[in-house]
């Protein structure tokens, strides 16, 4: 119901109710010592009606501003996504490319708008081409990001080494919707990868780590993105009424940093002992082994954000409950003999900011799933789910 609307109609209602007590005042037959009690019972249900229009301006406006945080952080990433300095491509489930980057475009040495709309396999030599089929098959039965060792074909003739590296993306209820691929010419560059002083671990480990206890506020700079060792990161913000907002998780192998986001206020909290390595901005397009290696961790904190973005656009809080749950299930979640456990501990108010919810709606309905054996929790307070059908 349009809440505009919701609200006029209990404004007309305490008019009628005041014009009724007018009325019935005047009324001979009607018994006095009736009307008291009646009009305060009619009063108080009033009130209540008047109580929930207000509260559902509050979840009404705090849901636009979360969505306006969120969509913020989303173009964020696809400026990223822009500007990377690899080929990037985004494909649906049969592997025909609606959208790439500027780098895509001159390796095929194609323009973006002859990209789009254009198979994949169309840039591969025919003889190889099957084997693209082949694993676009085996990428919808998959979860895990895969990587390709193939030729590609630029548009006119000159073929190229190059490394795929494919993740699969699912909506809520699992189906998968694209493939989001990263592509790099390593004609020239196999030489590096044999390398032992460029490879990713041996850059990572030199580096001196930042270690953070639980509950602490890990210091942000704006010209470097931390690489997540150990732990689980909380990423949040708070809307103008002083609320919190969750709008992110980045646990071992994530990256997260400030330089990463255009929101005036972002905080990271660690929910667990860290331990972070600082990679400083410049270094990233100034190395290839970095720029391939976080550029796809950028690409995860883009889609979990896209993901918060969905889930707080549902309309009643019961249902952004059940698919936060679903979502941190797929997420940080891992199988034990109960059921799914979620590797970090989240209280409800963490969750409630998730679900752009106040803390005493979701303490209810967090009971009822509880009293449903839909979750439970283990001896550390962490949530273990189990099948929502």
């Amino acid at each position: 119901m349009n809440i505009e609307l919701f609200f006029q109609r209990t404004e007309a209602l305490h008019k009628r109710l005041a014009d009724l007590y007018q009325t019935a005042t005047v009324l001979p037959w009607v018994p006095q010592d009736m009307l008291p009690q009646a009009f305060e019972e009619l009063h108080s249900t009033s009130r209540t009606v008047q109580l929930a229009v207000e509260e559902l301006y509050q979840q009404n406006e705090e849901l636009i501003q979360t969505q306006n945080f969120l969509e913020a952080e989303r173009q964020r990433y696809q400026d990223l996504f822009e500007l990377a300095p690899d080929a990037y491509i985004v494909t649906n489930t049969e592997g025909r490319i609606y959208e790439a980057n500027s780098m895509a475009a001159q390796l095929f040495n194609v323009s973006k708008n002859f990209l789009v709309g254009k198979p994949l396999v169309n840039f591969v030599p025919l003889e190889e081409r099957q084997q693209i089929r082949t694993e676009l098959n085996r990428l919808v039965q998959s979860d895990r990001t895969k990587e390709l060792l193939v030729r590609l074909q630029q548009r006119h003739g000159k073929t190229l080494n190059a490394a795929l590296t494919v993740a699969v993306v699912r909506n809520q209820d699992g189906k998968v919707v694209s493939f989001h691929w990263l592509i790099r010419n390593i004609t020239e560059r196999q030489q590096w990868q044999s390398s032992e002083d460029n490879s990713i671990n041996n850059i990572l480990e030199n580096r001196q780590l930042s270690k953070y206890s639980k509950g602490e506020n890990i210091t942000l700079n704006p010209l470097e993105i931390f690489y997540v060792n150990q732990g689980w990161v909380k990423l949040s913000t708070f809307c103008e009424t002083g609320e919190e907002i969750l709008i992110g998780l980045a646990g071992p192998g994530m990256v997260f940093g400030s330089s990463m986001t255009s929101l005036n206020i972002y905080q990271a909290i660690a929910l667990s002992n860290v331990e972070l390595i600082s990679i400083y901005t410049t270094e990233i397009p100034a190395s290839s082994t970095l720029s391939s290696t976080i550029v796809p961790k950028i690409n995860q904190r883009l889609q979990q954000t896209e993901s918060f973005l969905a889930i707080s656009g549902r309309r009643q809080v019961q249902e952004r409950l059940r698919y936060l749950l679903e979502f941190l299930k797929q997420e940080i979640g891992e199988p034990i003999t109960q059921g799914i456990r979620l590797q970090v501990r989240l209280t409800h108010e963490d969750i409630a900011s998730a679900c752009c919810a106040n803390r005493v709606t979701i303490t209810r309905l967090m009971s009822k799933l509880r009293k449903e054996g839909i979750i439970s929790f283990d001896t550390k307070k962490h949530i273990i789910l189990k099948d929502f059908n």
